[in-house]
């Protein structure tokens, strides 16, 4: 009688069941490891909105208890608040002129660091490095003496005879100068570009320089359709980010959103409405108003890409 090979006794040993998983037997332990963020999520983000809506219907002064109004915190917000209005257009014309400059500004670095071979790690971190810095108060505070009177960009201009007689006070000026702060800090949507730029087919370019095209119709026919997906992210972003800009304009204007209202942007009105006017109800309207702005100005957006994202594409 011939002794059953290894195989054999394999096949006919009973299998054992997969193992019970900790997390199996014990669901409640996951929801235990949720348990902070969910905590968080509830007393940091949800509770707050849900306690700012209730508050944009009434009327209150942090040293009262808050009387119901209805709607009339939002009926003088678009009827009899003229400053309302002005914070409004200076942040419209804020994002409207920063964000395509800025996301122009960092996809011009991208497509140049991504041809230089040597100390393409300095560059990078060279360009990248102001937007480390972020919307800090010591960068806002250096911009303003940067561009005040008989500053930096002052005697720089001077040298070719313009003379501005400083930045901070021309209302016009001022605007620019909040939109170039925020056009130099183009490091993150760089990087973004630098990592879609890996991610195009070198083969369409080869093909593309055997046809005969020359470098701006290889940009316009490869480079952007292909890294359409990449410039949709980073404008959403941008945008989101430019609709929130406080610290540059709280610095610059001295809190006042001079000269002109030229600088009270949204935010900064709505902080001068609850921490200065002690006007929480109506700060409370202002923030949801901000809300569904964005949210309207972001699904325009989405709508949009669908004429000119294109997904697809390989790693080079």
């Amino acid at each position: 009688m011939t002794r059953p090979s290894t195989l054999e006794r394999a096949r006919a040993a009973p299998s054992a069941a997969p193992p019970r998983t900790a997390y199996g037997e014990r669901p409640g332990v996951a929801y235990l490891f949720l348990s902070p963020w969910v905590a968080g999520a509830v007393l940091l983000t949800v509770g707050p909105m849900l306690a700012s809506l209730y508050l944009s219907f009434t009327d209150y002064d942090l040293f009262t208890a808050p009387s119901f109004v209805g709607l009339d915190n939002y009926a003088r917000l678009f009827t009899t608040d003229p400053h309302f209005v002005n914070a409004v257009w200076a942040t419209v014309k804020f994002v409207v002129l920063s964000v395509p400059a800025q996301l122009v500004a960092a996809l011009a670095v991208a497509l140049l660091l991504d041809r230089a071979s040597r100390a393409q790690g300095l560059y990078r971190s060279a360009f990248y490095a102001p937007s480390l810095l972020g919307a800090s108060v010591a960068v806002a505070l250096v911009w303003r003496a940067m561009f005040s009177t008989e500053g930096a960009a002052d005697r720089i201009l001077s040298f070719f005879g313009v003379d501005t007689g400083g930045w901070v006070t021309d209302p016009d000026l001022a605007l620019l100068m909040l939109v170039l702060l925020g056009i130099w800090q183009f490091g993150a949507p760089m990087v973004i570009f630098l990592a879609g730029l890996k991610q195009i087919p070198a083969e369409l370019y080869d093909a593309a320089s055997v046809d005969g095209a020359g470098w701006w119709r290889r940009f316009w026919s490869i480079t952007v359709p292909m890294l359409s997906p990449v410039i949709f992210f980073n404008l959403v972003l941008d945008t989101i980010r430019a609709f929130q800009v406080f610290n540059a304009a709280f610095i610059v204007s001295n809190g006042t959103g001079g000269p002109g209202d030229s600088t009270l942007f949204y935010t900064l009105y709505l902080w001068q409405k609850g921490f200065v006017d002690f006007k929480m109800g109506y700060a409370s309207a202002m923030a949801w108003v901000l809300l569904v702005g964005i949210a309207l100005v972001t699904t325009f957006i989405f709508r949009s890409a669908r004429s000119w994202v294109h997904y697809g594409g390989g790693e080079r």
